[in-house]
């Protein structure tokens, strides 16, 4: 059986960034899926569950009410390796196109106060596996660790 594309990335050289992973026309649209990598596989702990979890709360709710992304936005979730999530947009986009919405993005989860959307037994299958404080540090972290002062490398894919 062939691999597929995702695993075909050298995940020993993989550091956190934001990367096109693939894109997929459907339709007259293109599909573009990105890797929003938050940890260095292989290298640094996974996220766990719970911050993760949390993250894709405030995420999703951010993004799919965001004014210019919103009506584009057609998913984000976590990777089930634990070190990223996954956005999928309408349209064909760049790795670089993205940045100043990941950057809204963190700074909304980073700077979150309250109870997290979705977050209760009617909304959510797993609503109390959520850790608001680990999310925000997790945000803070990668903002300034990547997407404030992201480089070139951290936007196209090892070879």
């Amino acid at each position: 059986m062939e691999k597929i594309t995702s695993f075909t990335i050298d995940h020993l050289k993989l550091q956190p960034g934001v990367y096109v992973s693939r894109k997929d026309p459907v339709g007259n649209t293109v599909i573009t899926t990105f890797d929003i990598r938050m940890t260095s596989p292989n290298e640094e702990p996974v996220m766990n569950t719970a911050e993760l979890h949390t993250i894709e709360h405030l995420a999703a709710t951010f993004l799919r009410n965001h004014p210019v992304f919103g009506p584009k936005m057609i998913y984000w979730g976590p990777m089930g390796c634990r070190t990223g999530n996954y956005l999928l947009l309408s349209g064909d986009y760049e790795s670089a196109d993205i940045v100043p919405l990941m950057v809204e993005t963190f700074e909304f989860i980073r700077d979150f106060e309250g109870e997290v959307p979705g977050a209760a037994a009617k909304d959510c299958g797993n609503y109390l596996d959520m850790n608001l404080p680990m999310a925000k540090y997790l945000a803070k972290k990668y903002l300034e660790e990547v997407l404030y002062d992201i480089s070139p490398e951290r936007l196209i894919y090892p070879e």
